[in-house]
């Protein structure tokens, strides 16, 4: 797939900044701004920046742009970055907004919302269900899963996979891709939004950014504890 004349500019100023000397980080937000695909075929792998149409993956054209500096960014940097985005250095939002721009912080945070607290939110009544049936003396975990599920959005994860693959006339299929369980999750956010009240959205977003926030706070005290 021939690259599109934007995505040219944009790999072009990422190896001509880091070249004069400005940081990879910089560098890369910068080509981000500058990046007009929302999905690529490169190098036998198939990207998808833009999930739904709506939510930016930032991280996975971070990861597709840095190859094409490979070697001029720190491993240990670019792991950090790539698998637990945790960036170099700390930008104020204002600072981060202008320099990807702001159509695509607002896609960004489509996919801060609809995907990773989404996803983080199923995790949190998954684990409260399960804190619920040990206090019942119940141990086993059967069907935990879909009660999460039949709490959030009112229906089992199955059933709300047809729905979702019957709209977007998706194949069936016994397995979930990596993307295809992005956009699902992006579109059980959306549904959530749609159905629930105001007052429910807001609880279940804060429920999600608390539970985050403590698995962020296990992960480094795990890391501290490790180095």
């Amino acid at each position: 797939m021939a690259l599109r004349e934007a995505d040219i500019q944009a790999i072009q100023h990422l190896k001509e900044a880091t070249a004069e000397g400005k940081h990879w980080y910089l560098a890369l937000l910068e080509a981000i701004k500058l990046w007009s695909s929302a999905e690529e075929d490169w190098s036998g792998r198939h990207y998808c920046y833009l999930v739904g149409e709506e939510a930016f993956d930032w991280l996975v054209l971070a990861q597709r742009l840095c190859e094409e500096i490979d070697g001029l960014v720190p491993e240990k940097e670019l792991i950090d970055l790539l698998f637990s985005d945790r960036p170099p250095m700390e930008l104020a939002k204002a600072e981060f907004e202008e320099l990807i721009g702001k159509s695509k912080y607002k896609a960004y945070l489509n996919y801060l919302y609809g995907v990773l607290l989404e996803d983080v939110l199923i995790l949190a009544v998954t684990e409260e269900i399960r804190k619920k049936r040990r206090a019942s003396g119940l141990t086993g975990d059967g069907g935990v899963v879909d009660e999460a599920y039949q709490q959030i959005y009112g229906a089992t994860q199955r059933e709300l996979l047809y729905g979702f693959r019957r709209e977007k006339r998706y194949a069936r299929r016994g397995s979930v891709g990596l993307d295809e369980a992005k956009e699902f999750t992006y579109w059980l956010f959306k549904q959530r939004v749609r159905k629930c009240d105001k007052s429910r959205v807001a609880s279940d977003t804060k429920k999600a950014i608390s539970t985050l926030h403590r698995y962020l706070r296990l992960k480094s005290r795990s890391l501290t504890q490790s180095s």
